[in-house]
């Protein structure tokens, strides 16, 4: 059974830090990329990030980048994203994705790309 939990989400100040969490079960880990996706109230998911298991590549959105952190340990089959400076723009349910797609993941910010999908964790951001 697949299974991506989300953890981390919370509330928190202008300019303060969250990092979140996503643990992975139920599929070969090692070989799947990892995203994260975020979805404020009307509006339509936005790819934020990836780290892809094959080659290691990392990819952010302009929105995030410099700010936030994408990271896995393939031990404990979880990847992090630390995410700093936040902005009450970053307010919205963040998902982790897992993808099958290989290197040169050139559209790992579409989300019909990802197999697999957590349920998400709210990130409110005040000001």
């Amino acid at each position: 059974q697949v299974q991506l939990v989300e953890s981390g989400g919370g509330l928190v100040q202008l300019g303060g830090s969250l990092r979140l969490s996503c643990a992975a079960s139920g599929f070969a880990f090692d070989d799947y990329a990892i995203g994260w996706f975020r979805q404020a109230p009307g509006k339509v998911r936005e790819g934020i990030s990836c780290l892809t298991g094959s080659d290691g590549s990392s990819y952010y959105a302009n929105s995030v980048k410099g700010r936030f952190t994408i990271s896995r340990d393939n031990a404990k089959n979880t990847v992090y994203l630390q995410m700093n400076s936040l902005k009450p723009e970053d307010t919205a349910v963040y998902y982790c994705a897992a993808s099958n797609y290989g290197s040169n993941f050139n559209t790992w910010d579409v989300a019909y790309e990802y197999n697999y999908w957590g349920q998400g964790t709210q990130v409110t951001v005040s000001s």
